[in-house]
């Protein structure tokens, strides 16, 4: 069974790309094949091979291995309010199949997930009823803000009582201005359940950089 970690965030726009970015850079530098997983993606624009997401684009090209788009985002949906208020439900085998297919290829599957831990999808279950399902190791991306101390306990909780490994979590410095950056960390260490296994400064363009030197895979806890 190749390495698999699920990605999620304190809340939306926390980085959970430019972090999962991060991680593949630092598996395929430890000679392993890695490939992006975003299974449930809000289309950002139209090319003309039909809708395409970003986030999905960026973990496509930061893979190891030649995966398509669609293999990378099997589930694009047109706009948020679709993809929260739908009555249709979310096929959750498809995503399964969709995971199941790389992780085949790979030693190395790092998964993006949607918004938070308890994203609601078509307004019925949220995201994380399907890792749940799959078992799936937990690396949370917390955004150094206002309030994230309050967020990532929150949200480490809610793992904890689903289940599952929480394998590590990663401090983003989304806000450079935010005091008493040092003492929100030693917070969040003392709070967190697990080990913290990199700290991204605010860096412009992330998504065109090498990360590697800001994340220790060999902090990673196992389940």
């Amino acid at each position: 069974m190749p390495n698999r970690f699920f990605v999620t965030g304190t809340c939306t726009e926390v980085g959970k790309t430019v972090i999962s970015r991060a991680l593949l850079q630092s598996f395929i530098k430890q000679g392993k094949r890695a490939v992006g997983y975003k299974p449930i993606a809000i289309a950002s624009h139209i090319t003309d091979e039909g809708a395409r997401n970003h986030d999905a684009m960026v973990l496509q090209s930061s893979s190891s291995i030649r995966v398509s788009y669609d293999e990378v985002n099997p589930v694009i949906i047109e706009d948020h309010a679709a993809l929260t208020y739908s009555d249709s439900p979310m096929d959750y085998a498809r995503l399964s199949r969709g995971l199941s297919h790389l992780q085949s290829q790979a030693d190395a599957v790092i998964v993006e997930g949607t918004g938070g831990w308890r994203f609601l999808l078509n307004g019925m279950r949220p995201i994380s009823d399907w890792v749940i399902e799959e078992k799936l190791s937990v690396i949370v991306v917390v955004g150094i803000q206002l309030g994230c101390i309050n967020h990532a306990i929150l949200t480490a909780e809610a793992i904890t009582r689903d289940g599952l490994n929480i394998a590590g979590w990663v401090a983003n410095r989304i806000n450079p201005g935010l005091a008493y950056y040092a003492e929100t960390i030693e917070a969040l260490k003392q709070n967190i359940p697990a080990p913290l296994i990199g700290e991204l400064p605010y860096i412009s363009r992330p998504e065109e950089r090498d990360l590697t030197r800001f994340i220790d895979l060999s902090r990673i806890k196992n389940s």
